[in-house]
């Protein structure tokens, strides 16, 4: 999986922010604001990271148990592919 092309994550204002931009920004206008957690997991994508790896990751910074950084990640990610950000 990866990031689309033309969605970037930008720092507007101290508030951590996805936009479209070029061909994207035709079909999507707005911005997606994201907390610590959405930004770390937009950025473990764009990294190239597996699902599996960013769940790993969320456990060791945020300290919460597998299962339900499991069920956090997974719900992001589906969520992003549904609005077209994220592509297999």
């Amino acid at each position: 999986m990866k990031i689309k092309d033309g969605f970037v994550v930008r720092d507007i204002m101290g508030q951590c922010v996805v936009v479209a931009t070029g061909e994207a920004s035709e079909s999507f206008s707005g911005m997606i604001k994201l907390n610590d957690t959405g930004k770390d997991i937009w950025e473990g994508v764009a990294a190239g990271k597996s699902e599996e790896e960013i769940i790993d990751q969320i456990v060791e910074d945020y300290d919460v148990d597998k299962e339900r950084a499991k069920d956090s990640v997974s719900k992001f990610i589906a969520d992003m592919k549904d609005k077209g950000f994220i592509i297999d």
